[in-house]
């Protein structure tokens, strides 16, 4: 059952607390202090230019140093709330308090294919059939391209995987660009689908995730992203991927205020290009295993880190970018649902917006549409779970008690017929005795993840473009790939 605000009568703030008032005071104090007596490195010509009127301090080397009243003024001028719409145009995605919305992550190098099982290199086929499961799974609100599309013109990759996705689900789209080249390509086709590029910014269907590069460093290709989202109105999802102890400082605090300030520093560029632009806070950080020299995603310090950054956001009154849904396993086994239930759960109750990577497997290198099915199941719990308990005169059912004091049963009175449809229901997990479950198959649960995803795939027709909108786009491919031709 999906689970929204308008089910019930009473929203949930979560709970789960990991940073006190004071705690996030002192970071953010610290964090101040590194914006305006370390600065961060600025390779942007405009972006540096911008910072210098403003009044920041320029030092050598690129470096730029950041007055509190920058930051404060920035804080001041972003909004408290950031609204997408599906591609009709529809607004679904409230990116505010309370509201947790979860879909894939972005650019797996392997997939391992649903039919043969067999571990191979993705292809753009495979963003066509995770976008068309996206669409259909009622937990996955917004589609990230889930896979890389390594069988096309490599400098339009990142725009093949847009016209794969914006082909193939209603959904919002989260994207990913090279640089602000191929990020005004895929703006050109949002745009020719919302109708034109005002139309576009007014309401929303895309959002852009680009990173500046930890530790401390704004890059030439994220800040051309970053202040083209600010100019067109582009949501900006600017979020950092330090890894404690290789790129950020090795204790949980060090390495909050480093990308605190890496997002702060962001945000203030992003709001001199653009004032009351939409801005997304958030990071994707994790503690290197120093026996590995891996950042494992579905280790506790990872999903620790997402809901400390998911307090700040609520702190600096700002709409928050996440992560959950990544194991480390290799193969889709035992370990992979622990670590995706684990961190989906927290990143749920964590109150965090826009919660991407559901799926992922390898540390954020493999895919399998299986895992889409199996999180979307993950989800549909947790949010049950976060939903609270809804406390009236109806539920605290009195006079169901009275009624069958005096004679009558639960099974049969007209309450239980009213409520039963309340408790969650799975569709994949398994709750019958073993010798019924044998009897029906005795499947597994990644044997029942892919029957449903080649059942979906096999019966499900996604809301197409009309034709002309289909032409349309398909020229547009075809005047990007004669660029390289």
């Amino acid at each position: 059952m999906r689970i929204t605000k308008s089910n019930f009568q009473e929203q949930t703030t979560p709970r789960y607390i990991y940073l006190s008032e004071d705690q996030m005071y002192e970071i953010h104090m610290a964090t101040l202090e590194v914006l305006e007596r370390i600065g961060l490195r600025v390779d942007h010509e405009e972006a540096r230019r911008l910072l210098k009127d403003a009044g920041a301090y320029m030092g050598e080397n690129h470096v730029v140093r950041f007055p509190v009243f920058l930051v404060e003024e920035a804080l001041q001028s972003a909004p408290s709330r950031v609204v997408l719409s599906n591609r009709d145009g529809e607004r679904v995605m409230f990116c505010e308090k309370n509201q947790s919305y979860f879909g894939p992550g972005s650019d797996l190098p392997w997939t391992i294919d649903l039919y043969t099982g067999e571990t191979r290199k993705s292809v753009k086929q495979d963003i066509v059939n995770a976008s068309r499961i996206v669409d259909a799974l009622e937990n996955l609100d917004f589609m990230m391209c889930y896979a890389i599309a390594g069988d096309v013109t490599n400098q339009l990759s990142y725009v093949h995987e847009f016209h794969a996705m914006v082909e193939n689900t209603r959904k919002p789209i989260v994207f990913t660009a090279r640089d602000g080249e191929d990020f005004m390509q895929i703006v050109e086709m949002a745009a020719v689908i919302r109708g034109g590029y005002e139309q576009l910014k007014q309401n929303p269907f895309i959002a852009c995730y680009s990173e500046p590069i930890s530790p401390l460093i704004h890059a030439r290709e994220g800040l051309d992203k970053l202040l083209l989202c600010a100019e067109y109105g582009i949501p900006a999802i600017y979020t950092p991927g330090a890894g404690a102890g290789a790129t950020a400082p090795c204790s949980l605090a060090g390495l909050l205020t480093q990308v605190n300030a890496e997002i702060l520093s962001g945000l203030v560029m992003h709001q001199l290009k653009s004032k009351g632009a939409p801005y997304i806070y958030g990071a994707a950080c994790g503690a290197m295993d120093m026996k590995t020299t891996i950042i494992p995603h579905g280790s506790p310090e990872f999903q620790i880190y997402g809901t400390a950054l998911a307090h700040l956001a609520r702190f600096y009154n700002l709409p928050c970018w996440s992560t959950a849904g990544n194991s480390d396993a290799p193969v889709l086994d035992q370990q992979a649902t622990m670590e995706w239930g684990f961190n989906i759960f927290m990143a749920q109750c964590s109150g965090a917006n826009i919660i991407h990577d559901i799926g992922y497997l390898n540390t954020g290198l493999l895919g399998a549409l299986e895992a889409l099915v199996i999180c979307n199941e993950i989800i549909g719990l947790a949010r049950f779970v976060n939903r609270g308990i809804v406390v009236n005169k109806e539920t605290l059912a009195v006079e169901v008690m009275e009624r069958v004091a005096k004679g009558g049963n639960y099974f049969e009175d007209e309450h239980t017929y009213n409520h039963f449809r309340d408790f969650w229901n799975p569709d994949l997990l398994n709750r019958v005795r073993h010798d019924t479950w044998r009897a029906n198959g005795g499947f597994t649960l990644g044997e029942k993840a892919n029957k449903k995803a080649k059942k979906l795939l096999a019966e499900y027709a996604p809301s197409p473009l009309s034709g002309a909108m289909k032409e349309k786009l398909g020229e547009l491919m075809a005047k990007y790939e004669a660029q390289y031709k």
